[in-house]
């Protein structure tokens, strides 16, 4: 457990009285955060495959790349038909009405549009190795808004994490022996770096948003609220990145591209579709992550996915392991070694207060 879930125990009353974690017993806690990092680090490795995949070739609609981040979200209707029902008993009943949590979906489903949006312009005109780069600045930018939006305290782990991390990805980026785009003007690169950059700001700014809803405004225990903030915020982007599409032309486009695909349309269709499954699966990590732990430590393990993904690539496309990857992919998993350690620290020491706090009662 983080230290910004001390609150949950004692002195914020606007928050749930008790916390999912301390209900489960430690290896269940445990359990659940494992299975979210497994869809996290696993559904963005695939997904940054198969959209490599699609823009080699011959895939160049920046809308569609933007609409298969969350189109794929009817399939998660599936686990939360079976997750509610059970769940519904555990159900905090000072949640806020359905109009506030309606809206709170429909700006978070914005945020995310905007946000796949930019990440699809930053890399249409940046590198591999710039984009990664800059992708790599949103661990900073959590850290700024964790620490005013959802009162994150800094220990010297985190500190620890979150600096190795970056310098992973770093690493890794500036590793990465790729060309960049031909054919891209300095107006085009520095829109790409800005539009990269800003959705960094975004993507980290989303996180903790989603966090203080979980906390403020839904006031729910249960994961079926997880999948239920992933289904509506998806389906809020995924009608935003539909209009894009149709009103910026793009959709026109889609046959030629479809027919003039390298490996051909049954290929076409399927990539889109993959791409749009495994946004869902990462999706899910990331809110259940926020669920569980907090934004800061999905956003850790976020970044941890980018020193992931070159293995993936390693077995799929064939890319070289040099190095300088392999000091990368070290220095990642002592970051992440460096951010769970301090979890458990923090994991007992909550249950200890929760102990503590139990004993007076019953002596009460």
């Amino acid at each position: 457990m983080t230290d910004n879930q001390e609150p949950i125990l004692n002195k914020d009353e606007n928050v749930m009285d008790q916390s999912l974690f301390l209900k489960l017993k430690r290896w269940q806690w445990w359990l659940l955060v494992a299975i979210n990092i497994f869809f996290l680090i696993v559904g963005q490795a695939a997904a940054v495959l198969l959209g490599r995949f699609y823009y080699d070739q011959g895939g160049n609609s920046k809308w569609m790349a933007t609409l298969v981040q969350t189109a794929g979200f009817p399939i998660l209707f599936i686990p939360y038909f079976f997750l509610r029902p059970s769940e519904e008993a555990s159900t905090s009943t000072n949640s806020a009405s359905m109009k506030v949590i309606a809206l709170v979906y429909f700006v978070l489903g914005v945020v995310v549009a905007g946000d796949n949006m930019l990440y699809s312009v930053g890399l249409l005109y940046l590198s591999a190795s710039t984009y990664s780069l800059i992708c790599a600045t949103q661990l900073a930018f959590n850290a700024v808004f964790s620490y005013f939006i959802n009162s994150q305290k800094f220990t010297a782990l985190i500190l620890n994490s979150v600096v190795i991390l970056s310098l992973s990805a770093a690493l890794i980026a500036v590793n990465d022996e790729s060309g960049g785009p031909s054919g891209v003007s300095k107006g085009k690169f520095l829109l790409g770096f800005l539009c990269t950059l800003g959705a960094s700001a975004l993507y980290s700014l989303l996180l903790s948003l989603m966090q203080l809803s979980f906390q403020k405004v839904i006031k729910k225990e249960t994961f079926a609220v997880v999948l239920e903030m992933q289904i509506y915020t998806s389906l809020v982007a995924t009608f935003v990145s539909t209009v894009g599409l149709f009103v910026s032309g793009e959709w026109n486009t889609l046959h030629h591209e479809m027919v003039s695909f390298d490996s051909g349309r049954a290929s076409y269709v399927l990539t889109l579709v993959w791409t749009a499954v495994t946004w869902q699966v990462c999706a899910v990590g990331v809110v259940g992550l926020i669920f569980v732990v907090s934004s800061l430590f999905s956003n850790v393990i976020s970044t941890l996915s980018l020193a992931v993904t070159p293995l993936a690539a390693l077995v799929v496309f064939h890319d070289k392991m040099n190095g300088v990857k392999i000091i990368a992919m070290l220095l990642a998993l002592c970051g992440f070694a460096s951010y769970i350690y301090q979890n458990y620290i923090d994991d007992k020491k909550a249950r200890r207060l929760q102990t503590h706090v139990e004993e007076t009662h019953d002596v009460c």
